[in-house]
């Protein structure tokens, strides 16, 4: 098995892959287990630390990703790369689809240079790193929290970055949002994230209780519900994806047939880089890209 890594480094980006070698090239046990191809004085020495177990795997792991890392890597050529990936995505989107490019894990830089080429909604899955991005690109886009969206989050400075949070799925959460932005005098628009597939292991609103959390959050004053959001189990088939999208849109009509107070459901927020043009057939407005925004996601050191 073969899976395409990427790994930044102090000096660059470099691919790497997770695949069980031998003989002249070299497993890395590290996390997920990365592997690359490396120079012949590296082998030889892995193969040492290897047999002899003196360092321990991550010590040894570290070592090889920092020697991989100090390959040459063009940031200008990246850079155009995303260009070009933004250009030919934001030509091929009918008219009143929204691009969110999906920020997990990207650099400050990388972040900037996206909205630079005309992206115009950033989304966050993490508070510190949606700070950093935020110190170097400001009100330049808007800012999206597609993440778990937990009770400690809700402080005043992340209520001030964000215009949106894409994943509330509780009483308790819109409660404490509406709370802290009525003392800093804000509507935060939510979306109500949907967990379609019904899976244990995510977050979201089952769909047979999303109309009843609904109503509960229609009462709150500081907060402003504009639609649904879902991501939908992953599939290497984006068709796989339809049913889910179509349940969710069946429900966003539904509310949005009620008329309740307080509620205007505007956006559906579905599909990403694998599944999105799927969603676009079933109603989205808007998107989550990252893949084919970025490239392949890296993983620091």
């Amino acid at each position: 098995m073969r899976e395409n890594y990427t790994i930044r480094g102090k000096r660059g980006i470099v691919n790497v892959y997770r695949h069980i070698l031998f003989r002249e090239e070299v497993v890395i046990p590290f996390k997920a287990g990365f592997h690359t191809s490396l120079p012949e004085e590296y082998d030889s020495r892995v193969g040492e630390q290897l047999k002899s177990q003196r360092r321990t795997y991550r010590q040894f792991s570290l070592q090889i990703l920092e020697a991989v890392s100090s390959m040459d890597y063009n940031h200008d050529v990246a850079s155009e790369l995303t260009k070009q990936n933004i250009v030919k995505l934001l030509a091929e989107l009918p008219d009143g689809v929204e691009v969110l490019a999906a920020a997990k894990t990207r650099t400050p830089g990388e972040v900037l240079e996206a909205v630079q080429a005309g992206v115009k909604i950033i989304g966050e899955n993490y508070v510190k790193e949606a700070k950093e991005a935020y110190e170097l690109v400001g009100k330049r886009a808007k800012w999206h929290f597609i993440g778990t969206f937990q009770k400690h989050n809700v402080r005043r400075r992340v209520l001030e970055i964000f215009d949106m949070i894409e994943s509330v799925d509780s009483l308790e959460i819109a409660r404490e949002i509406d709370r802290k932005c009525a003392q800093i005098g804000k509507i935060m628009p939510i979306l109500i994230e949907v967990n379609s597939g019904r899976e244990p292991q995510k977050s979201g609103v089952p769909p047979e209780d999303v109309e009843q959390l609904v109503r509960k959050i229609s009462g709150l004053r500081n907060i402003k519900l504009m639609g649904l959001m879902t991501m939908g189990p992953r599939f290497g088939n984006p068709e796989d994806s339809r049913p889910y999208f179509v349940e969710t849109r069946r429900i966003f009509e539904k509310i949005k047939g009620l008329e309740l107070p307080n509620v205007e459901m505007k956006y559906l927020s579905m599909g990403m880089t694998n599944s999105y043009k799927v969603a676009l057939e079933e109603g989205a407005n808007i998107i989550r890209i990252g893949t084919k925004i970025f490239g392949e996601r890296v993983c620091s050191l």
